[in-house]
């Protein structure tokens, strides 16, 4: 198995349908022991039925936006995971209006909530965490194509996203000394959760899928499996990147 003795960390897991879920079981899958991140208690609950049939994996909580809690994890691993090997950050939010009307109707305190929980989030945690990584570890990120494009109904995530994957560069410089990769995993649209906050999702997951050079159907299962490499030792020499998992869509003009 791919990652027999990892250990690592998925955050944040919201439902059976997260991109995060389907990454965590395949780390398991893959012989890793994976802390399942949930935002709190309540939502630890949901988590718990989740990982029921899975004997290696845990619940962990922590609030992106809560300093003392991203501290608290990091001493939670210390304490009962010791040191982790990947960390997957999985969490991305913006207001529902500041995704519906136009960009420039973006709020500031919106803006800022936007950047913090979907970027920020990313640097703190790796703060954090450092001290408890194992070296060769891998972090990685989720984005999105409109990082780089502006992609209707998109809007402040798009820019959210876009330092998230610059954040990722200078991620891989500090953290490249002891050889830990950081990256970024771009998939196309997916119909979860969290995507449905954007307007027409389904429209633009039948667009991709019907342009893209690989005509045919995308979802979490191809994003845990490029997760599953990015945790690997098969990817020693990769860092700093993004990695689309999107049929090939960003590579072609329609």
């Amino acid at each position: 198995m791919l990652l027999a003795g990892k250990k690592g960390l998925v955050l944040n897991v919201v439902n059976k349908n997260s991109i995060g879920w389907a990454i965590a079981v395949a780390a398991a899958e893959q012989g890793a022991e994976v802390g399942v991140g949930a935002q709190n208690e309540r939502m630890a609950e949901s988590v718990q039925k989740l990982i029921a049939d899975h004997p290696s994996m845990r619940v962990v909580t922590v609030d992106f936006t809560i300093d003392e809690e991203i501290d608290r994890l990091a001493e939670m691993v210390a304490q009962e995971m010791g040191k982790i090997d990947f960390l997957v950050h999985s969490a991305a939010f913006a207001k529902r209006e500041d995704l519906q009307d136009r960009f420039i109707q973006t709020s500031r305190d919106g803006f800022a909530l936007a950047l913090d929980i979907s970027c920020y989030s990313l640097i703190r945690l790796c703060r954090a965490l450092e001290p408890v990584m194992n070296d060769d570890g891998s972090v990685m990120a989720l984005s999105y194509l409109g990082a780089t494009r502006a992609t209707q109904n998109y809007n402040v995530m798009g820019v959210a996203k876009a330092a998230l994957e610059s954040a990722v560069r200078y991620l891989a410089i500090d953290l490249g000394e002891r050889g830990i990769r950081v990256n970024t995993l771009s998939p196309g649209p997916i119909n979860t959760v969290a995507a449905r906050g954007v307007k027409d999702l389904t429209k633009m997951i039948d667009h991709v899928h019907a342009v893209s050079p690989l005509k045919r159907a995308f979802g979490q299962q191809e994003v845990a499996g490029n997760a599953v490499y990015l945790m690997s030792d098969l990817s020693k020499g990769v860092t700093g990147q993004v990695i689309f998992i999107d049929n090939g869509y960003n590579a072609v003009t329609v």
